[in-house]
């Protein structure tokens, strides 16, 4: 049996974050996970670990001293075959820490990198690119964020395109009753986008975008699902705007894919992205895309939507008003979304992320018994 403690900054609603607990939520075969986190304030997704029998251990990172002593602790009085790591900054600390455990109960590291390097702070990368050659193993989510990894040895990464529960994603959706909660006429077009608020999601472009297509008369509709820092801002932004009526900041819902299932476009208006769990969640639920070059995401929607160039909200919302008037052209992309879908599947992910545990825990046993 090959044990694997994960770890992460926090269970917040971030992509990377879900994509994890899919992970070890739908992970079979003779794996068991553990999950630890830094963030206390950042649980969001606990509740969802709990119900699949994992209770994950919060280190309380709030002193860096402190949650790296508790690390090492729980490493060494919990034996484990692998520490996954999440997220950048834990990482190339954890990496470091792994080593000084006793040999004989040294676990491996892997690590998966969610998001391009350029999008880390400057200290970050220094840190990941001297310590990055610690890891057994290292995963990219997409090409592109493979590319921008320095420091690794050849052969160290493997790209493993990840994914969601498609059934379970499909499952949610409940057009008809959404659109009537948020006053939505059945024949409005709804644009959705889900996303953390933070400055690489430039929600600032989308809502420029979104008052340029509202300004031309048609009947559309705008809903952002998501929390963060720049909560306040993007008040500012829609009141600015004057696109109130039309453009509503909901916050954090934890029935994201379900407000998502009323959409008829999902869009996205980053600047900086690695491979976004939303547009996943789109496609599985045959919603056709309008979103920014950035990162994975031309690779992710491939013939399921419209791409334009990151930074340019003039053409996003040219590509927008394209599809409000087509709803043909629409309905095609539908039918490609559900189809680019099968591309994430979580039974996939999860059997190449297992191929890779198998890979550094046989070379681990045998470096061992050496």
């Amino acid at each position: 049996m090959t044990t694997v403690r994960h770890l992460v900054k926090g269970l917040g609603p971030g992509g990377a974050e879900r994509l994890l607990v899919t992970q070890v939520a739908t992970a079979t075969g003779p794996t068991t996970h553990s999950v630890a986190y830094l963030v206390a304030a950042k649980d969001h997704l606990v509740s969802e670990l709990q119900q699949v029998g994992i209770d994950p251990v919060c280190l309380d990172g709030r002193n860096r001293a402190g949650w790296i002593r508790r690390l090492r602790r729980l490493l060494t009085e919990h034996p484990t075959d692998i520490v996954h790591v999440h997220s950048p900054a834990v990482a190339a600390v954890a990496r470091v820490v792994a080593r000084t455990v006793p040999r004989g109960r040294r676990p491996v590291v892997v690590g998966t990198e969610h998001n391009r390097w350029p999008r880390h702070r400057r200290l970050t990368r220094l840190a990941n690119r001297l310590t990055i050659r610690l890891e057994a193993a290292t995963i990219a989510v997409s090409e592109d964020v493979a590319s921008t990894i320095t420091g690794a040895r050849r052969g160290q990464v493997r790209t493993i395109v990840h994914g969601i529960d498609l059934d379970s994603t499909r499952a949610t959706a409940d057009r008809t009753a959404v659109r009537a909660e948020m006053g939505i006429a059945p024949d409005a077009t709804l644009f959705v986008c889900v996303a953390n608020l933070r400055r690489e999601k430039a929600l600032d472009d989308l809502i420029a975008a979104a008052k340029h297509v509202i300004e031309t008369g048609e009947d559309v509709h705008y809903l952002l699902v998501g929390q963060g820092p720049l909560a306040d801002d993007v008040e500012r932004w829609i009141t600015e705007a004057a696109i109130g009526d039309r453009f509503t900041a909901l916050g954090y819902r934890s029935d994201a894919t379900r407000v998502l299932s009323a959409a008829d476009v999902f869009t996205m208006s980053s600047h900086h992205e690695g491979l976004p769990v939303a547009i996943m969640e789109a496609l599985a639920l045959g919603i056709p895309v309008v979103a920014t070059a950035a990162g994975g995401i031309p690779q992710a929607v491939g013939d399921a939507g419209l791409i334009t160039p990151v930074a340019d909200p003039t053409a996003l919302a040219t590509a927008h008003a394209s599809l409000i008037d087509d709803p043909d052209r629409r309905r095609e992309l539908a039918v490609a979304a559900g189809d680019q879908a099968e591309r994430f599947s979580v039974r996939r992910a999860t059997a190449e992320i297992d191929e890779v545990y198998r890979a550094v825990t046989s070379r681990r046993r045998s470096n061992t018994s050496s």
